[in-house]
């Protein structure tokens, strides 16, 4: 692989903002743009150049002068050098403010598209909250040394980590048990990942093997999740491999205490990373939702039932879709736990793959609840605004009066905030970031549409 050519240059450089990825930008004197790791908004900085394309420039700084107000000493030592956190160095208010320009800026660069009123982040602890982690483990047979955490920064490495700030403090005083455990395990060089979820009441953890697990190798982990209080699950290949070590013991769930609602879930299920922020952000979407008792709401993206058995309290009837049928088997067990099965139904489909007749089959809503992956929720507002533009392709269907959309990446948002408004009829009443991921670049947001 070719090393990349590193140029160094003397020009002072002002940063004027932070980019997505959570780099400063800033303009040389060619009028290029320059993205610089760990530059703050407002200093003035001296860089190594280490890319370099026609319309801008990515480098590291060398020099720092007229540092910012809001650059604060990182909490974690291995900061810099794990990639799981970019933002330490910023203090908690400024990432929160920076994540809500960024999703002001996306609705309107992206989507033309400006909130009537911007919603008060969500914020929560910001440090030990990561709930859900995949950890990478590596055996480096040249050291007889395993590591156990997160990649180094644009790189394949495995940083060498002894403690971590975003875990929990239970968890993040693992790291160094479980790199002894592995290095005395049989398979330690064929042990990719252990991938971790909280829960209320259990601690799991998923280990990931290529080769099946000797005796011995067995015994040891009884032993550290006896010894440590952990629940082993063991994933010899894909996602639906994964199995309880050994049956027993307490169910790995979260519970929604505001609505009476526990979620019973496995370590492998998306759940919200971060259960504090998880709690307000159900809170603040059921309100914003406003669901009565006489009214019909449709969760598109259901995954386990997150925001649909919450609904399903306060509204007369609840929709869940989903498009994995496994998924939505867990949604009605989950439903059926909390005794919701009278009010709630769901069915499975691809949702990237909409139509307009496909949407007017699920019957017309009140309301709607939108909570989609990365990718977005494209195809259904395209269906929504094709029905808007053509009331006949589905005669006598009307659609929701209000859409709460809850999102993971403010360019999506945008995008179909843009459908929504300029071709589906409807007005973006509220908007506001929710700082899931602090000390991330992450973004996720919430963003309110009426019907105009």
């Amino acid at each position: 692989m070719r090393t990349p050519k590193i140029q160094q240059t003397d020009e002072w450089l002002t940063v004027e903002s932070l980019d997505l990825d959570a780099q400063g930008v800033a303009h040389n004197l060619e009028g290029k743009v320059v993205f610089i790791e760990d530059a703050l908004p407002g200093e003035q900085v001296q860089v190594n150049v280490n890319r370099r394309k026609n319309n801008w420039e990515q480098a590291t700084m060398t020099a720092l002068r007229h540092e910012s107000s809001q650059r604060v000493r990182p909490r974690c030592p291995h900061f810099g050098t794990c990639g799981g956190c970019k933002m330490q160095h910023f203090h908690i208010g400024a990432q929160v403010a920076t994540k809500q320009r960024a999703l002001e800026d996306a609705l309107w660069h992206l989507g033309k598209v400006k909130a009537e009123r911007m919603l008060r982040p969500i914020e929560g602890p910001a440090w030990g909250y990561r709930y859900r982690a995949r950890l990478s483990v590596r055996y480096v047979a040249k050291k007889d040394k395993v590591l156990v955490g997160f990649h180094e920064r644009k790189s394949s490495f495995v940083a060498d980590m002894e403690s971590c700030a975003v875990l929990p403090p239970h968890v993040s005083a693992l790291l160094m048990p479980l790199r002894a455990l592995v290095a005395g395990m049989d398979q330690r060089d064929r042990l990719p990942q252990i991938e971790l979820a909280v829960g209320d009441d259990v601690t799991a953890l998923v280990l990931r093997h290529l080769e099946p697990l000797t005796e011995g190798d067995l015994a040891r982990l009884r032993a550290f999740g006896t010894e440590h209080a952990v629940q082993w699950w063991l994933q010899p290949k894909g996602p639906d491999t994964v199995r309880r070590l050994d049956d027993g013991g307490p169910e790995l769930a979260y519970a929604l205490p505001e609505f009476g609602i526990t979620m019973p879930f496995k370590p492998t299920d998306f759940t919200q990373v971060n259960p504090h922020i998880n709690r307000v952000l159900v809170t603040r979407a059921l309100r914003l939702l406003d669901a009565h008792a006489d009214e019909r709401v449709i969760d598109w993206f259901c995954g386990l039932g997150n925001f649909t058995l919450p609904i399903a309290r306060g509204a007369r009837e609840v929709l869940g879709i989903e498009g994995s049928e496994t998924l939505v088997q867990r949604s009605r067990e989950n439903a059926l736990v909390n005794g919701l099965a009278g009010t709630t139904s769901f069915a499975a489909r691809n949702l990237f793959e909409l139509t307009p007749a496909d949407l007017a089959a699920y019957g017309t809503a009140d309301k709607w609840l939108v909570d989609p992956p990365r990718e977005g929720a494209f195809a259904l507002a395209k269906a929504l605004a094709d029905l808007h533009a053509d009331a006949a392709l589905a005669p006598g269907y009307t659609p929701p009066r209000r859409i709460v959309y809850v999102s993971c990446n403010p360019a999506t948002l945008a995008r179909d905030a843009g459908l929504l408004v300029h071709q589906a009829g409807y007005r973006c009443a509220l908007a506001g970031a929710v700082n899931m991921f602090p000390h991330t670049a992450h973004v996720e947001s919430m963003a309110v549409f009426e019907r105009a």
